[in-house]
């Protein structure tokens, strides 16, 4: 059987993102596709709204699995809008997930504080972008530090996204998946505070905590991440159940 992955990018940047994983899977002979979400790359001069952002998700997911069975990798905002997706009452056709640095419910004072962040750092001159990029320059390993930016970065999209975030009930979408899948943050990833509790609410999951990197674990670690991504394929090629006690890694 042929499986089949979706890559869903997180807030700000795009499809470009996922570079590396894309090509780590066209060298072993495995369809994937990136999507860009509403109001990023490709579609940034389109609203953001979470209908459009699922329905975006949704096309590439009932694509994909007209042709096997699917693996659907979000990472950040595209992992929580994932979760959302592939845990609906609708049962959509995902036979596997990974989420990626998106163990953190977005509401409450976590979410208030990162979007007082966000809007500070864009009421800067060049919206934040300088200290962007020296971030990714003291961070990101050199082979994938340009694919973050590569889209574009969709700041006027941004305070929309976060504040649309509230809206989801991810504790019932956890509970609601019954699929195989994969929690996997960086070692010093802000988003890594509810990780038990999702962990608790997939209690099929594992958690896979990747040592010396941080929330852009799939560009810092590209090759454990692109190996973690080859344990899921496999996984799903066997029809096994995704191991159930959480390790670090």
């Amino acid at each position: 059987m042929t499986v089949q992955v979706v890559l869903v990018h997180g807030i700000r940047t795009s499809r470009t993102m996922w570079r590396s994983q894309l090509m780590h899977l066209e060298d072993r002979g495995i369809p994937a596709v990136a999507v860009d979400l509403p109001g990023h790359g490709t579609r940034m001069a389109e609203d953001f709204t979470l209908e459009a952002a699922s329905a975006t998700i949704d096309d590439a997911v009932r694509d994909a699995a007209s042709r096997g069975p699917v693996l659907l990798v979000g990472h950040s905002m595209g992992g929580l809008l994932s979760v959302a997706y592939a845990g609906s009452a609708a049962t959509p056709p995902v036979s596997a997930f990974i989420g990626a640095s998106c163990t953190a419910f977005p509401r409450g004072i976590g979410l208030a504080t990162y979007r007082t962040l966000a809007r500070t750092f864009d009421a800067l001159p060049d919206r934040g972008l300088w200290l962007t990029e020296r971030v990714l320059a003291a961070t990101i390993p050199e082979e994938t530090r340009p694919d973050f930016a590569a889209g574009g970065y969709a700041l006027d999209a941004q305070d929309i996204a976060l504040g649309s975030l509230g809206a989801l009930d991810l504790a019932a979408d956890l509970r609601r998946m019954r699929m195989p899948v994969w929690w996997i943050n960086g070692q010093f990833d802000q988003l890594r505070m509810q990780e038990r509790i999702f962990r608790r609410l997939t209690p099929h999951s594992e958690l896979i905590v990747v040592p010396r990197s941080s929330h852009l674990v799939t560009a810092m670690r590209p090759r454990v991440f692109n190996a973690l991504l080859d344990v899921a394929i496999a996984t799903l090629r066997q029809g096994a159940p995704a191991p159930a006690a959480p390790r670090e890694s």
